[in-house]
Formats: structure tokens, sequence, C-alpha cells
């Protein structure tokens, strides 16, 4: 087992365990907060496992069937946890709309106010796991992973503090107030999610610091071998893999081992600042019709 799956794997035995303790405290005192942090914390175990499985099935090579590798597992697995999530967020308004028209007192304040304690220690341990390990290997999966439990230890301050709020004044108005400020918190996460999950998935370009340094890299390579040029740039990215090919264009008269190795020289020129990429280079020969400055910016 690989790092990031067993950095997946800990999210997993984390939300358990706050499913668990939310679930006995909710079903004790009867609070709706509560309950909606631990439907949270199923939603949550859910994406964790998702995001298990997609990080195992990335990391498999290319194969027949999919020459491009598996990457796009992870995103995926990220658009589809984010639509979970805005079910959950769907549901937890109901309930606290509900709780608002026909209230009823909420007992045991403290023991929430303690397992959102709980939570929130829990939660800061995984998540800062999570996205060390998703930073490092450049993970979809897992930084989606680690952005639910960031969302979850804010929740849990707001139900925290709504707790000991309702513990010393007996409103009990503030617990579907505090239930549905997590709903929307919720729903904030998810379009962030599918935003960040769902570009590659239509072959959107790379974020523009790395294209315009792959630019910049091509720019000063070029400038500096006479009669040669660039055109059609192109990027992407899946799971942590990312894609670059462009047309070079050479002067006409050298050879095919020449313009290899310039080739060559380019690509590592690429590498040797991205990570994890992919480089498709077509060559053409000089032309006047065809020659097309690279751009400066």
């Amino acid at each position: 087992m690989n790092e990031k799956e067993k950095a997946a794997r800990l999210s997993i035995y984390s939300n358990a365990f706050l499913i668990v303790i939310k679930l006995f405290v909710a079903l004790l005192g009867g609070s709706v907060g509560i309950i909606s942090e631990a439907i949270h914390s199923m939603v949550d175990i859910l994406a964790s496992f998702m995001a298990f499985f997609s990080v195992r099935i990335s990391s498999k090579p290319p194969d027949e069937g999919h020459p491009y590798g598996h990457g796009k597992y992870e995103n995926v697995s990220g658009v589809i946890e984010a639509m979970l999530i805005l079910g959950a967020a769907v549901w937890i308004i109901y309930e606290a709309v509900k709780r608002f028209l026909y209230p009823h007192p909420t007992k045991y304040a403290l023991y929430g106010f303690l397992v959102m304690l709980i939570s929130m220690l829990v939660n800061i341990f995984v998540s800062r796991k999570l996205y060390a390990v998703a930073r490092k290997y450049d993970s979809v999966a897992l930084e989606a992973d680690a952005l639910h439990l960031r969302t979850d230890i804010y929740t849990s301050a707001g139900v925290a503090l709504g707790f000991g709020l309702l513990y010393l004044t007996s409103y009990v108005w503030i617990d579907p107030l505090i239930a549905f400020l997590v709903a929307l918190l919720i729903i904030y996460e998810a379009v962030m999610l599918i935003k960040q999950a769902f570009s590659p998935l239509v072959d959107t370009r790379l974020p523009k610091e790395e294209s315009e340094l792959i630019r910049r890299l091509l720019e000063d390579k070029i400038n500096s071998l006479p009669g040669t040029s660039y055109k059609q740039l192109r990027t992407r990215k899946s799971g942590s893999h990312k894609y670059v090919d462009f047309i070079l264009i050479v002067p006409g008269e050298i050879s095919v081992s020449m313009a290899h190795l310039i080739c060559d020289q380019l690509e590592e020129s690429i590498r040797n600042e991205i990570s994890n990429v992919d480089i498709n280079i077509h060559i053409e020969p000089h032309k006047p019709d065809n020659i097309i400055p690279p751009a400066h910016s």
C-alpha cells in the first residue's frame, strides 16, 4: 500500500470514529445540529472510501484500454463526492427548517460541545496529513478529502460555539440555526470541489502559473536557436498527470538527429521545473508562411 492509499485509509478511520461519537450524542440529546454534523461525517466517510479507491486506480500504469493512464478517476471521484455533499446539505436544511417550525429543547448541550471539540482536534490532525500527501503527489482526490475535513473544522467550531451558547442561554432556536449555517458551508465546499474536480474532465488547460512557466521555458530556449519557433501550445491534466504538446518549427535543412536533440533539450527544460509531465512535440520544417514568433508576455 503506497503513501496516498495510507493517507486515504487514515481519513476513513477518523471519520468512522467521529460518526460513532456524534450519533451517540445526537440520539442522546436530540440535537439537529449534532445530527447534521454526523451526516456530514457520513458523507465524508463515503468520500474517503471513494478517495481511497480512486487513488489506488489512478496509480495504475497506462494499459491497452487506458493509454493515457487512469488519472481522471480521481477527478470523477471528486465530482461524485461534491454531489453527495450537496444532497446532504439539502437534507440538513430541511431538518433545520422543521426544527424552526416545531422547536423542542435539546438536552446534553455540554456533551455536544465536547464532541465538537474532539471532532475539531481529530480533523486538524488528519487534514494536515492529507494536505501534505496531496501536495507531495499532486492528488486531486486526497486534496478534495482534505478540503472536506478542513471545512469540518470550521463547522465543528461553529457548532461548538452554538452549544456553548445553548448551554448558557437555553435558547432552542440556536440549534437549528447552527444546522442551517453548517449546511451553507457544506454547499460552498461542494461548489468549490466541483470547480476543482470537473475542469480536468473537460480538458481545461493547466493552471495559469504552470502554463506561463512552460511558455517562458520554451521561449528562453527557442530564442537561442536561430530559425526555430513554436506554435499551438496545449496543456491539460488527468489526475496528477500533466500533458503538454506543441508544434516545433525548425530550419528545413537541419538533420532529423539535430531536430530530435532540440526536442530533448526542450523536454528536459520543462521536466526540470514541472513534475509528472508527459510532453509530445510535433516537428515541422521552417516555411516563411508558417513562422509564428513566440509570444512575449
